[in-house]
């Protein structure tokens, strides 16, 4: 039987249709990473200056923050990152750039001044808080200046501890926030604690700079370091180009780039932890040792209903691909018997 214009193009059509459905599946299931946040407890730089008001601040360290690089930085105080950092701090990071991460949107914070709103620390035992708007799996490490820190001067990697005084991996998320605690060394005057967390289960890495006071007391009231409240947090989320629950559109603005979960090692494959390892996630993170399905996705930031979505969309795409193929081969049919 001859195949008509007419079927040409319904079949034409079709092959378009399901082209089509496997791109767009890939689409949504190629989600961007999700995650975000700044240390609270000391509180960071950027996070004292948020909750100040981008638009007024109170401290003139802040007023001049906001003059060198603009209120916009201020909103994003969660997306100071470098999104594939893979642990290479020290490398891509350069002297006098470290408070930025060596992203220029965020220069105001590299201003080296004594006036920064600071918070009063003393050495021992201490309870850190890291506010995250999107958690996930990773490790933190923090450092301290050492005792011939000069805030008056652009801070370097020199002027930091070689080792980190504390660090923690996947602490325990607690309303919002990583709580960890660690052990501070003897120091006096004004110093600042260096922060790094490294994803996981992605390159992707966010930097904190709090600025700490030993001895003497506590910081005036016109120097002390407030962390943004929740309702501050949710209000200025409107204005903020880093988007709370994930990379947002214009996350380019800050460098964070969409970054890649981590792979998942090929069948057969003995490297890195074994074959005895916990098989990871589809977010490339291993659950934890004995916890529920839901607790491990809840702890990077994931959801079973974002899991089943996936699977549905990737069953949905390889029904769309068999159908595809049998179109094409109804069609050749019908020309070769036409």
């Amino acid at each position: 039987m001859a195949v008509t214009t007419a079927s040409r193009r319904r079949v034409a059509g079709r092959v378009v249709a399901l082209g089509a459905v496997p791109l767009a599946l890939t689409a949504l299931t190629a989600a961007p990473a999700a995650a975000h946040g700044s240390l609270s407890d000391p509180v960071s730089r950027v996070s004292a200056c948020f909750a100040e008001g981008p638009e007024s601040p109170q401290s003139a360290a802040c007023e001049a923050a906001v003059a060198a690089g603009g209120t916009q930085a201020l909103y994003d105080w969660n997306g100071v990152n470098i999104a594939n950092a893979a642990g290479k701090h020290r490398e891509l990071i350069p002297d006098g750039q470290l408070c930025s991460a060596g992203n220029d949107k965020f220069k105001g914070l590299d201003l080296p001044r004594a006036d920064w709103p600071s918070t009063a620390m003393k050495a021992g035992s201490h309870t850190f808080r890291f506010r995250a708007t999107a958690p996930h799996k990773g490790t933190f490490e923090l450092y301290l200046t050492k005792a011939s820190y000069d805030p008056t001067q652009p801070l370097t990697w020199s002027d930091l501890g070689e080792k980190p005084f504390a660090s923690a991996t996947d602490p325990t998320l607690e309303d919002g926030s990583y709580v960890f605690d660690g052990t501070v060394p003897e120091a006096s005057g004004r110093q600042l604690i260096y922060t790094v967390w490294q994803r996981s289960d992605s390159p992707e890495a966010f930097y904190a700079c709090s600025d700490v006071v030993f001895g003497g007391g506590a910081p005036s009231t016109t120097d002390a370091a407030t962390a943004p409240s929740e309702s501050e947090i949710d209000e200025g989320a409107d204005k903020s180009s880093v988007e709370h629950g994930g990379h947002g559109d214009d996350d380019a603005s800050t460098g964070a780039e969409v970054t890649a979960a981590a792979p998942a090692p090929e069948a057969g494959d003995t490297g890195g932890a074994g074959a005895n390892a916990p098989e990871p996630d589809s977010a490339g993170a291993s659950p934890a040792d004995g916890a529920p399905a839901d607790e491990a996705l809840a702890e990077t930031g994931g959801s079973s209903t974002s899991y089943l979505a996936m699977g549905g969309a990737a069953a949905l795409a390889l029904g769309a691909s068999a159908l595809f193929l049998s179109v094409r081969r109804r069609s050749a049919d019908g020309a070769h018997r036409a």
